[in-house]
């Protein structure tokens, strides 16, 4: 496992389809207080109480088993001390290396489950003194108004929970772990249907010499231009989100080859007509189209490899892996 992936802000598993720990991360671990090999080779309901196991059955299973995904479940975790953890889950259920395996991300929720639990409080309170005398009816309007500052927050914080897990703070755009997951996703429907896609990167030339020369608010406003530019010639099912620094990544569904080159000389040719202020941008493009055998990791592989031909043949150009000159042994 790769440290970004060890260290990530959130806790990681992948169990196998019979709910065996294949993988955890340093985060996770630290959130249960166990070492490594401590759960390896263990089930994962052996982190669980018995109500959490039978949760774990009756929802997580049948869902992600019939729809491949399954968002936001909220249940608890059991840890080494045999303190319950309360967790906001994602997972995603697909083939790696022959092996049906479930990928999850587990986001400790201990704020949310505390303004839960007093607007819970809050309510019942409010649920009592409607009955009370009119003497006390001062209190109950003071008390609705706490209740509905405090749902204010829980929206505010749910909203915040979900545009943090999805979207890149600076562009608006999608961030690499949403598109990471949506990639899955697509991969998993094309073993299923053969329904193709393809994938673009794109990379700003000589961005470098714009924050250096200009400033990283010049270079900032330049990725915000590029992405507007991205979403405004996007299709409704099209997917583009920020990959890094100055690298984006656009998924392109029912699109093959062809098309994808067609449409990746159309994004190109419109950046470069489409100025930044006083400042004048090109872009490399590198695509690739799944293919048999292919997985998240080679076809950004293959991707980035065209972006790479892209650069080191004079930029502002688009080239797809399939026109690669193979390698000589």
């Amino acid at each position: 496992m790769d440290i970004q992936l060890d260290t990530a802000p959130c806790g990681y598993f992948s169990i196998s389809d019979s709910g065996i720990i294949l993988t955890v991360n340093q985060t996770l671990l630290d959130m249960l207080l166990y070492e490594r090999h401590e759960l390896l080779g263990r089930h994962i309901e052996s982190v669980m109480s018995v109500t959490n196991k039978l949760f774990f059955h009756t929802y997580f299973y049948p869902y992600i088993q019939m729809h491949g995904h399954v968002n936001e479940m909220y249940f608890s975790l059991r840890t080494n001390s045999q303190q319950d953890l309360p967790v906001l889950l994602n997972g995603v259920r697909h083939q790696r290396d022959g092996q049906t395996v479930m990928d999850c991300v587990a986001v400790v929720m201990r704020k949310r489950i505390e303004h839960e639990r007093d607007i819970l409080r809050t309510k019942t309170k409010l649920e009592e003194l409607y009955q009370a005398t009119n003497e006390a009816n001062h209190k109950l309007e003071a008390l609705h108004e706490e209740y509905e500052v405090k749902q204010q927050e829980l929206m505010r914080i749910n909203l915040q929970l979900e545009t943090m897990a999805s979207t890149d703070p600076l562009t608006g755009l999608h961030n690499r772990r949403f598109f990471q997951v949506s990639l899955l996703a697509l991969l998993l429907s094309f073993r299923e249907t053969g329904k193709p896609f393809s994938l673009l990167i794109i990379d700003i030339d000589h961005f470098k010499r714009i924050n250096d020369t200009f400033g990283h608010p010049a270079g900032d406003a330049v990725l915000v231009h590029l992405a507007r530019l991205l979403k405004s010639m996007a299709r409704d099912t099209d997917i583009i989100a920020r990959f890094g620094g100055e690298e984006f990544v656009i998924i392109l569904p029912s699109t093959r080859e062809e098309d994808a080159i067609l449409t990746a000389e159309q994004y190109r040719s419109v950046i470069a007509s489409s100025p930044c202020g006083e400042h004048t941008i090109t872009v490399s493009i590198g695509a690739s189209t799944v293919g048999p055998g292919d997985n998240d990791e080679t076809l950004l592989h293959q991707a980035d490899t065209a972006l790479y031909v892209s650069k080191s043949s004079g930029r502002n150009r688009v080239t797809h892996s399939n026109h690669l000159v193979p390698a000589q042994d």
